[in-house]
């Protein structure tokens, strides 16, 4: 597995990640809607570990820029 996730993108996710258990934490969200949340937070936090994404891979985007050495 090739890196394909910025430092960006990875921030992002995880922020995405604290978001949805803070929101779930606070019961701002509760129900089937706090699950799927934290569900889709936690693959938010997983790829921004791994600093992979599969989808990103699937459809051919690479948002972590590459240097050219000569």
């Amino acid at each position: 597995m090739n890196p394909n996730l910025s430092n960006t993108d990875r921030v992002v996710r995880f922020l995405l990640f604290v978001v949805a258990i803070v929101l779930f934490v606070t019961d701002v969200i509760n129900g089937w809607l706090a699950y799927s949340t934290i569900f889709v937070g936690t693959v938010f936090l997983l790829t921004s570990l791994m600093s992979f994404c599969p989808i990103y891979r699937a459809l051919g985007i690479c948002s972590k820029k590459t240097t050219e050495t000569k």
